[in-house]
């Protein structure tokens, strides 16, 4: 005999049942989805609220992210998914606050040429647009949250993730810099380096902060001073050694200052956007057996991007061969890391399969991938 009391969950059951049938091939959740696109529960998404311009080819993205969003750390960056042209592409962005009171999070994109995501965001992507989120992450933070003596070295899109720990310790409001009592313990040089002032993202928030009197800022153009030579830091920011660096920009930039200051005895912590590269071998093919398709490329471009050029959905995240986002199972063949020239191979019945981070390796040879 049924217990009267099992009543509410069977009907509860048959509903749901009724539901997933009348929207087949839908579920609910996929309703839901429409109209709560940011619930607790959910795949974590955001929704863009603000496109703020900071030069002619850069703006400040605000979102607001899903109930399940954990909170970050100034410094840390967020990996974004967005749909173009049908493709869902993945980039990676510093965040540029630390915790806000109005539960926001922010981004500032540049568009670079031939940037498909960054074009999109900066000038194509309306206020109310839906992104993917995944949770913060990086280590590019503070190495000690309650003072000390820093040098901050920044160049173009670099100062993103500085400008996020600015400002979480110096907010700015309507009547100016706020002089807060737990960042009284810091003393900061900001060396930020653009090729123009135009050009210099978050220029105005520096100055006010300079102004303030609570950091101080050397401003370093490129069509006024020449580009930056490190081993003049030490004229720029005369008491260099007793600072510790962090760092963040294009690669040369950072592959100096990491020379610079091992040979000085100086703590270096980086972040970079964009890897060096070392002279391209003759590259090869890629065979994809799940999709079926088959790529000549060249030695010098990564398997992800010759990928999405030819149309081929494949995940992502910084870039740059940090976040892992972009591993893709190789069964057969070699492949070169364009940061170092080294080269990793897999062999049938030896090395089995290896994973392959297709955002900074090239094909060296005939390639076949699991994907």
């Amino acid at each position: 005999m049924t217990s009267t009391m099992d009543r509410p969950g069977r009907l509860r059951d048959r509903a749901i049942r009724l539901v997933e049938a009348a929207t087949t091939p839908l579920l609910p959740a996929d309703y839901l989805d429409l109209f709560a696109p940011l619930r607790s529960g959910a795949e974590l998404r955001g929704r863009i609220v603000g496109v703020e311009p900071e030069t002619a080819d850069a703006a400040t993205i605000l979102i607001k992210p899903g109930a399940d969003w954990a909170g970050h750390q100034p410094g840390q960056y967020t990996r974004i998914g967005i749909d173009v042209d049908g493709v869902r592409q993945w980039r990676a962005y510093s965040l540029t606050h630390g915790p806000r009171n109005d539960g926001l999070i922010s981004i500032t994109v540049k568009a670079v040429p031939d940037g498909v995501v960054s074009h999109h965001l900066v000038h194509h992507c309306p206020v109310g647009s839906i992104v993917h989120l995944e949770q913060a992450a990086g280590e590019f933070v503070l190495p000690d949250p309650n003072g000390g003596k820093f040098l901050m070295v920044t160049a173009g899109s670099g100062v993103t993730p500085v400008i996020g720990m600015l400002r979480n310790l110096f907010p700015v409001a309507d009547s100016g810099a706020v002089h807060l009592e737990r960042s009284k313990g810091f003393d900061i040089v900001v060396v930020h380096v653009a090729p123009s002032e135009p050009d210099s993202i978050f220029l105005r928030d520096l100055k006010a902060l300079d102004a303030a009197g609570l950091i101080q800022l050397v401003a370093r153009y490129d069509d006024v001073h020449g580009v930056l030579d490190v081993n003049a830091l030490g004229e720029l920011v005369p008491d260099l050694h007793a600072r510790t660096t962090l760092a963040c920009g294009p690669a040369g930039l950072l592959d100096a200052l990491t020379e610079h200051h091992e040979r000085a005895g100086v703590p270096l912590v980086i972040e970079q956007f964009r890897t060096s590269r070392v002279e391209p071998g003759e590259g090869g093919t890629l065979h994809f057996a799940k999709s079926e398709k088959e790529l000549v490329v060249d030695g010098a471009t990564p398997i992800l991007d010759a990928a999405e050029e030819a149309g081929m959905l494949m995940r992502s995240g910084c870039r740059m061969g940090l976040c892992m986002g972009c591993l893709i199972p190789m069964t057969e063949g070699t492949v070169r890391d364009l940061r170092n020239g080294e080269l990793t191979t897999a062999i049938p019945g030896e090395s089995g399969t290896v994973k392959v981070q297709t955002c900074i390796k090239a094909a060296a040879g005939p390639c076949h991938f699991d994907h």
